[in-house]
């Protein structure tokens, strides 16, 4: 019959999933109990996240060595490090500041509007993919939970995977995604409480592999609701971006939006009028659908400036990379949010000076 100093021998070589390193190195291996009568082995193993698909393989190969020694059964528990050992035994990207830690190099950019339908959606995933088209590394958090859009305005059709305890977004045009829209189902609404709504939130910037990033662009709901502030309440800090459209009304109720910011010690470092007039192809005729002057009074009100005034104009796609609400980087509104975006990268680090 196998013997305890026998299996310990055989485990101590293994090495952890989680972090490449042995065994014995880990000091993983709590308990070994060897009954000759039963000829059963019975072991107790620590790692960093239980039920995953890393335990299940480690499992396996631990079974399977220890029946070949001699053993006829074995009994395998699983216990998860406590912080203090995961901590000890992490690689050094594991122990990496969180994007919440005060000290985080990521700036936070929110984009928020104060009712629905003024494109902020629009805004923000073409403000993300400008900022990565000028070469800086650029995520994107679709965070208007009831209403996720994120995900098809960007033409993407794959899922997030998940690599040991860490969600890996999506990433395309240059920009990594994260969104509601990737764990539901059918485009089923989404009926959670507000609690739920913020665990969730939290989870989008504590569980998920940013990486080192330069820009973390938030796509707020519209309003002042449970997700506004508790994205406003959860962040270090944030610098806004308000979207209003020319209607006198919609720059009334955004600057809502932007009181909520200013109360909250969030910076605002602009305004972005959208829908700002239809300019025709035939007359190049301009066409001030929804009247004038609400981003102007906005800004004004809210003592910042107009990053740029956006007109009514559908993108051009493509069947090769579809993606209906992105503009190319040479279309005369990709131009302009380039512009906005060259704009937010210097107010945003004139701010912080």
């Amino acid at each position: 019959m196998v013997t305890k100093e026998q299996v310990m021998g055989a485990l101590e070589g293994i090495v952890d999933p989680f972090l490449n390193k042995t065994l014995k190195e880990t000091n993983a291996i709590k308990e070994v109990t060897v009954k000759p009568e039963k000829e059963h082995v019975s072991i107790k193993v620590a790692i960093v996240k239980t039920g995953t698909a890393e335990q299940m393989q480690l499992q396996g190969t631990l079974v399977k060595l220890v029946k070949e020694l001699g053993a006829a059964t074995v009994g395998l528990r699983f216990t998860e490090f406590t912080e203090e050992e995961r901590l000890q035994f992490a690689p050094q990207e594991e122990q990496s500041e969180s994007l919440l830690s005060p000290h985080a190099k990521t700036t936070f950019l929110a984009v928020a509007s104060g009712k629905g339908g003024v494109g902020k959606s629009t805004v923000s995933v073409n403000l993300a993919i400008s900022l990565a088209r000028l070469g800086k590394k650029v995520g994107i958090v679709d965070a208007d939970i009831y209403g996720f859009s994120v995900p098809d305005m960007m033409g993407i059709e794959k899922r997030p995977i998940v690599r040991g305890d860490k969600i890996i977004p999506v990433e395309r045009f240059g920009v990594k995604v994260i969104s509601m829209g990737f764990f539901v189902e059918d485009n089923a609404p989404v009926i959670w409480r507000g609690p739920m709504l913020g665990k969730m939130l939290n989870h989008f910037f504590t569980e998920v592999e940013w990486g080192d990033l330069d820009y973390l662009v938030l796509d707020l709901p519209p309003g002042t609701g449970d997700v506004a502030l508790d994205v406003h309440s959860m962040l270090p800090a944030c610098k806004e971006v308000i979207v209003t459209t020319p209607h006198p009304t919609a720059a009334f109720v955004a600057a809502r939006a932007g009181a909520m910011a200013l109360r909250t010690e969030h910076e605002i470092i602009g305004v972005v009028e959208n829908m700002s007039y239809f300019e025709s192809k035939v007359t190049g005729e301009k066409e001030y659908v929804f009247g004038k002057g609400g981003g102007e009074k906005l800004a004004t009100e809210l003592q910042t400036v107009v990053l740029g005034q956006i007109p009514l104009q559908q993108p051009d796609w493509n069947t090769e990379e579809f993606a209906p609400s992105v503009y190319d980087e040479n279309h005369k509104i990709g131009v302009i949010y380039k512009q906005i975006a060259q704009q937010v990268i210097e107010r945003a680090a004139i701010k912080q000076k």
